[in-house]
């Protein structure tokens, strides 16, 4: 009987001690667990530790498409799962999982359905779910150079969707979950910015606009209550902090500011 190809799980981490012990859980089961640590200061490195990750450290910080690359080059097995400290993998998705590398196709990656949990709700619709996240690939593949929104480069490669579901505690405090938003919107216009980007006033208003009713109705957020009507807005809100940062910086760079 053929045994299954070895698989390395790879995290990227930063305080994450909180959430980290139950998304190790759902993946014991690995060959092996690798985690990249960020200078925590709440014990996440031992927590891994004792958890049997082996756990390397990043003195300085590149943006998440570089820390993905990074963390990705200590793995050993052919195979790479990567995941976030809020997901954990489902004892259906581990069955799906060991059951593709058991005789897996050349040049083939696999999709996850991501189910969100934002504010006590795992969200069905508003564009939240199957949020479907391409993370378990052949170790040759690599994570682009994006500061945020990240994605895998998969040129060639051909994309099997597995059906069970990643659980991802997307939002458990609203308040961090507005500030880790902030930093997103952030770091997204200065990489806009660098790439020639522009944005005038109609846009941000006209992108903002958008995705509430992107979120609402074409999402069919409304059927999700409460949450979904409250992610309509947090969606319009993230999307004119985007556009707004990056219409001050090509403002600034216009009058010689930057």
């Amino acid at each position: 009987m053929s045994q299954r190809q070895k698989l390395s799980v790879v995290l990227i981490a930063k305080d994450a001690a909180d959430l980290l012990p139950e998304c190790l859980e759902s993946v014991s089961w690995a060959d092996e667990i690798v985690l990249l640590d960020s200078g925590s200061h709440d014990g996440t490195p031992e927590i891994a530790a004792r958890h049997g990750a082996a756990v390397y450290h990043a003195s300085e910080w590149h943006g998440y498409g570089k820390q993905r690359q990074l963390a990705q080059s200590y793995a050993s097995h052919p195979w790479v799962l990567m995941l976030d400290c809020d997901e954990r993998v489902t004892p259906a998705l581990r069955e799906e999982i060991e059951q593709a590398l058991m005789l897996p196709a050349a040049e083939t990656v696999y999709s996850l359905p991501r189910r969100n949990l934002f504010l006590g709700r795992f969200m069905r619709h508003s564009g939240w779910y199957p949020d479907r996240v391409t993370r378990l690939y052949p170790r040759h593949y690599q994570y682009n150079d994006h500061q945020v929104h990240e994605s895998l480069t998969t040129a060639g490669a051909r994309v099997v969707a597995l059906k069970g579901d990643l659980l991802h505690l997307t939002c458990r405090d609203f308040s961090a979950f507005q500030w880790k938003q902030f930093a997103y919107a952030e770091a997204w216009a200065k990489q806009r910015h660098q790439q020639g980007r522009r944005c005038g006033i109609a846009s941000i208003f006209g992108h903002t606009a958008g995705a509430f009713l992107k979120t609402l109705v074409l999402r069919a957020g409304f059927l999700d209550g409460k949450q979904g009507w409250l992610l309509a807005v947090v969606n319009a809100q993230y999307t004119f902090n985007k556009y707004t940062a990056l219409w001050a910086l090509n403002h600034a760079s216009r009058n010689g500011r930057l």
